[in-house]
């Protein structure tokens, strides 16, 4: 079985070393290399985030997409690495259209399925959609205190910089999931 605390240990010794980032992926990749013991051990059943680790020095986020579901360009301010267990995620990656400037314009993308592990720098900016008709599962490791740190997010509605409303993430997933249990019936 996955062991939680083991694998919040493990991350916590990596990030302590030299190149966190790299020490951190190979923890996150051998973990998402068994995706069922994952599974087994958070019992995604609905879409929504939850932390499973959290102190100034790294966040550990256990993330659900609805099927379906899109989330707006946001950044971290801090290098991450995301690593899929069920499902699939769709990045599509932002840059902003001249420096010191609000809005953004898109510079590629990249999709991670299940056993995928993707780095992502401290100005990295990014949206995130499973396209899926089935919850997508991941877990999104941060170099640093995600929940304190200030952010920007690019949505929802016009795409113009704004402060990160965690509220109003909480939100989405929370529609996200009214949504599926209506269609499921």
């Amino acid at each position: 079985m996955f062991d939680i605390d083991e694998f919040v240990n493990d991350c916590l010794a990596a990030r302590r070393t030299i190149e966190p980032r790299i020490l951190v992926h190979d923890v996150l990749a051998r973990a998402v290399s068994k995706p069922a013991k994952i599974a087994e051990a958070l019992q995604p059943d609905e879409s929504g985030i939850s932390l499973l680790h959290h102190s100034p020095e790294l966040t550990i986020l256990h993330g659900v997409f609805a099927p379906r579901m899109s989330f707006y360009p946001h950044d971290h301010r801090m290098w991450a690495v995301i690593g899929i267990y069920a499902g699939r995620e769709d990045n599509r990656f932002y840059r902003r259209t001249a420096p010191g400037t609000r809005t953004l314009e898109e510079v590629g993308g990249k999709s991670l399925t299940t056993g995928s592990v993707l780095i992502l720098g401290e100005r990295a900016i990014h949206a995130v959609a499973n396209p899926l008709d089935r919850l997508t599962a991941a877990i999104h490791i941060y170099g640093g205190d995600f929940v304190n740190t200030a952010k920007s997010q690019w949505g929802p509605g016009p795409q113009v910089e704004r402060p990160y409303d965690l509220d109003e993430t909480h939100r989405q997933f929370a529609s996200a999931n009214q949504t599926r249990r209506h269609l499921a019936g």
